[in-house]
Formats: C-alpha cells, sequence, structure tokens
C-alpha cells in the first residue's frame, strides 16, 4: 500500500486541492496494477509556528512522507523514476505559493507486517490482487 502523509502549513492545500491531489495519487497507482483502496492519503495541517525547517520556523512548508508497501523497486533507476514522477505530480500543487519550503521522501517497507482489514494481502499481481483491485475491497482469498 502507498501512504502518503502531507504535513503542511495553512493556506497551501485549499479542500479541491487535497481532493485533487489524493485523486491523481490513487490514479497512479491503480495504472500501476494495485487495488484503488490500498492508497491512503492523509493531510496534516501544522500551524507555521510549529513547522521548523533548519531550526527556524517555516511561514510555509510541506513535508510528504511516502510508505511503499505492496510494492519496491529493485534498482536505483526505478527509484529516481518514482522521485521525478511524485515531483510532477506535486508541483502544480506547490508552484503558486510563495517562499514555500517543500520536500518528500518515500520509504519502502516490508510487506510481511501489513494487514487490510484483519487479512495479509494477496501476492503482486496474483488472480488474487486482481479480484481485489475489480471489487476495490478486502475479501478472503
Amino acid at each position: 500500500m502507498p501512504l502518503w502523509t502531507v504535513h503542511h502549513t495553512p493556506g497551501v492545500f485549499s479542500d479541491a486541492d487535497r481532493r485533487g491531489l489524493a485523486s491523481s495519487v490513487a490514479d497512479h497507482y491503480e495504472k500501476a496494477g494495485l487495488p484503488r483502496f490500498y492508497v491512503v492519503t492523509l493531510f496534516q495541517e501544522t500551524r507555521s509556528e510549529d513547522f521548523y525547517v533548519g531550526g527556524e520556523p517555516a511561514s510555509a512548508g510541506v513535508r510528504i512522507t511516502i510508505d511503499h508497501i505492496a510494492r519496491h523497486h529493485r534498482d536505483g533507476d526505478g527509484r529516481r523514476r518514482t522521485a521525478r514522477w511524485i515531483r510532477r505530480m506535486v508541483e502544480p500543487y506547490l508552484e503558486g505559493h510563495a517562499g514555500l519550503h517543500w520536500e518528500f521522501h518515500v520509504d519502502e517497507t516490508s510487506e510481511e507486517m501489513w494487514m487490510i482489514n484483519g487479512l495479509v494481502p494477496p501476492p503482486g499481481g496474483s488472480d488474487a490482487e486482481r479480484h481485489w483491485a475489480e471489487q476495490n475491497a478486502a475479501t478472503p482469498y
């Protein structure tokens, strides 16, 4: 599952921006073959006086942490392509904010310690995973 946690100062994202970005993120992973419901995006608004960069308060900031669990890259080229894709996806939502500090990182987490609704997800690319994608829900397999 990809879990995107977007920490941001007030005023960076409108409700429409949040919905648009979350939908775009889910669209991408669905096109890559993941069940859409694997994708979780959380927006965490943080007061400017609680958002520090280099030990100083940031008047406008975004810090995105992304956990990849369902799939992992096997090489540096794949990781770099993913980083470029993420940048292209978030830039339209960030470029209009003068003085904005923004960054992201991606962790690849062990899939052995992951469950959805108490179920171990099926192997990637399996018939069971395709069934989950078609149903857009976790079901026993």
